[in-house]
């Protein structure tokens, strides 16, 4: 059989290297780390994101640290610890250059850590910031979605299938390095494929499912009669548009921000456009507005210079707008009158909806309320032995009828119990008792 004949589709791992054109790189983090230790590092990549390739190291308020990843702020001794095993704690690539050609590299994860004055300051290696500064070779974690997180398992998967959700597939794994990824190398009960697919696979998959942006499909590869590599099917999940998480709280605290909201900008624009542009380059655009005198509209005039790059011309390079550019400026400002229409109606169409499923989950509650003590207890046995899932029988323990994650179910359940309960409500919104979907 002759080279070109050799079925590359058929083949996995290092075999197929030689077809791939692009930078598919990965890297994998050890996953022996403790969930809270996970998010730990995944608040210090965002806090250093924006400078990890111009500065050699990074701080961020103690206290501020422990409250976002959910540590008792006066906690030090635990903090201390976690960083410690962060420093501990191996990266390891294995990609294409730019070149074309492989690339291995280990580093520690934190090149090191200290805490002075209710600082804490850290420091990533040279190469590996590099890397983790990349979008196609690291992805950052949305830091309200990892909040919702319970299992380090869990968000180990996340985190390692994230960043080929534009691809669809994380490709095929050896299930060597899957156990890794996952923390139990070493572990003779994991050894047995049917204990890490009871015991890891599915319950991770199922809270990544219920709890993230991303829904998995695990697929499984034998050989002879041995599961010998898994890989996860991904695909968005439409369902997280309804639970308005949102990744934009770092950038609401910036100055930059503050002014585009005192200038009339939306919420979702302004994050687009610092995305998208920087906070400098908006800052800029931002002081040629206000030093312009006579402005209807700010927000489509910040639009245009935004993307046009205005600045201050000197004197003597003024020269008189011929009436084709202001033809071609007036469409464009049509263009984005009716642009910015739209997304307000799509805006005023989400706010409603939002505020039905509030009204809905209050109406619940005062149902609850209104009960007896005997009953509410019944109520709650007889809603938790309708849910298959138990990450949503652990949702509903945890939070009660204020479980937002479960208003379809509750509502349905409401409207069975007392039918009618929900008429009031009915005209204010698309849908009434509708489940939601699994």
């Amino acid at each position: 059989m002759g080279s070109d004949d050799i079925p590359h589709s058929k083949l996995t791992g290092p075999l197929r290297r030689q077809s791939v054109k692009k930078n598919v790189a990965a890297i994998h983090v050890s996953g022996k780390l403790t969930l809270l230790q996970r998010k730990l590092s995944n608040v210090l990549l965002l806090n250093a994101y924006d400078a990890l390739i111009s500065k050699p190291k990074h701080q961020i308020d103690a206290q501020t640290l422990c409250m976002m990843v959910g540590y008792n702020s006066n906690d030090m001794e635990t903090l201390k610890q976690s960083l410690r095993s962060l420093a501990e704690t191996v990266a390891e690539w294995d990609m294409l250059d730019e070149n074309g050609k492989q690339e291995w590299g280990v580093s520690s994860l934190l090149s090191y850590a200290k805490l002075q004055g209710g600082v804490c300051e850290y420091a990533y290696s040279p190469a590996l910031a590099e890397k983790l500064h990349d979008p196609k070779v690291f992805a950052l974690i949305n830091l309200n979605i990892q909040r919702r997180f319970t299992s380090g398992h869990a968000l180990a998967l996340y985190e390692n299938c994230y960043r080929f959700v534009r691809t669809g597939s994380t490709g095929w794994w050896d299930i060597a390095l899957f156990r890794r990824l996952m923390g139990v190398e070493g572990s003779a009960y994991y050894e047995s494929f049917k204990h890490l697919n009871a015991k890891i696979i599915k319950p991770a998959v199922a809270e990544v499912n219920k709890t993230s942006n991303i829904l998995l499909t695990p697929e499984f590869k034998k050989m002879g009669r041995q599961v010998a590599e898994v890989r996860f099917l991904i695909k968005e999940n439409p369902q997280l548009a309804m639970l308005d998480i949102d990744d934009g709280a770092g950038v609401r605290q910036g100055a930059v921000y503050t002014q585009l909201m005192e200038l009339g900008v939306s919420d979702r624009l302004a994050r687009q456009w610092i995305a998208e542009h920087g906070e400098d380059y908006v800052a800029e655009k931002v002081g040629y507005l206000k030093g312009r005198k006579g402005v209807d509209s700010p927000v489509r005039y910040l639009s245009a210079a935004l993307r046009d790059d205005y600045k201050d011309a000197p004197a003597e390079a003024v020269k008189e707008v011929s009436p084709e550019v202001l033809a071609a400026a007036e469409a464009r400002k049509a263009a984005e009158a009716d642009a910015a229409r739209r997304t307000a109606a799509e805006e005023a169409v989400k706010a409603r909806e939002r505020a039905l499923r509030a009204q809905r989950l209050e109406r619940i509650r005062d149902l609850a309320a209104g009960r007896s003590p005997t009953q509410r207890d019944a109520d709650k046995r007889l809603f938790l032995s309708r849910l298959e899932d138990e990450i949503d029988r652990e949702e509903f323990r945890r939070r009660g009828w204020s479980a937002a994650l479960l208003a379809g179910e509750m509502t349905a359940f409401w409207e069975e119990l007392i039918p009618g309960a929900f008429d009031e409500l009915a005209g204010q919104g698309s849908g009434g008792a509708a489940r939601r979907p699994g």
